[in-house]
């Protein structure tokens, strides 16, 4: 006996004609650890809005990252997609992806601003927020810590090359021992362009708070320099 015809293009086989094989991987629970890897790299991956080299992992603002039981959905994400006439159209995967969004993890995630003025921590935080929902996560709750006090030491090996090749020179040395020891002695800022250590303060601020204004006095050039705190 001679084989049907081909289903139309466009259509989709029934999960039993596929094999038992395809029809368990459908019916198989989501990954629970690939979902929670997917969302800490996207929140991790969040930029610095005044370093945007820089993301908050390098910065090591990100202090911890959490995952609670699966929970609905926020309320605040964007509303379905609508065919012109004000009626939603359904998802491409009906009632499975509805039953996946019912099951997004819940996310905490505790950040320490670099000093506790910082006028970024607000956008920081929505781009936190923002970055989990598009990763699949459902509620998203931010918590700003500030003790421990946020210290360059903090700062990972990484980010301070990043700092260096985007042209601010990163910390030198580390912070004084807290909450008593000695205290950490200055050294020589190395010109981020040039290389030079013969460079001056010309500033204790410089765009930001965060940063010292110095020059090289080999190149001339002016440059912030991420202050040691």
């Amino acid at each position: 006996m001679g084989e049907g015809p081909p289903a139309p293009a466009g259509t989709r086989e029934p999960e039993a004609a596929r094999g038992p094989d395809a029809a368990a991987a459908a019916a198989a629970p989501r990954d629970e650890s690939a979902d929670r890897a997917r969302i800490r790299a996207a929140i991790a991956a969040v930029a610095d809005p005044e370093i945007p080299v820089l993301s908050i992992a390098d910065l090591g603002i990100l202090r911890a990252l959490e995952f609670d039981a699966r929970v609905e959905p926020a309320d605040d994400r964007p509303s379905p997609p609508t065919d012109g006439r004000g009626h939603t159209e359904r998802l491409a995967h009906g009632r499975q992806a509805d039953a996946d969004e019912a099951l997004a993890p819940r996310v905490r995630v505790v950040i320490t601003p670099t000093y506790s003025g910082c006028p970024a921590m607000e956008t920081i935080r929505n781009d936190i927020a923002r970055a989990a929902r598009s990763a699949g996560a459902g509620r998203v709750d931010i918590d700003l810590s500030l003790q421990p006090a946020w210290t360059t030491d903090w700062m990972s090996a990484a980010g301070r090359a990043k700092l260096a090749e985007y042209g601010i020179a990163p910390p030198s040395g580390t912070a004084a021992a807290r909450p008593a020891g000695p205290v950490g002695l200055g050294l020589a800022v190395k010109c981020p362009h040039c290389h030079s250590l013969r460079t001056r303060e010309l500033s204790r601020f410089g765009s930001t708070s965060c940063k010292a204004l110095h020059q090289c006095l080999e190149c001339l050039e002016p440059f912030d320099y991420f202050k040691v705190h």
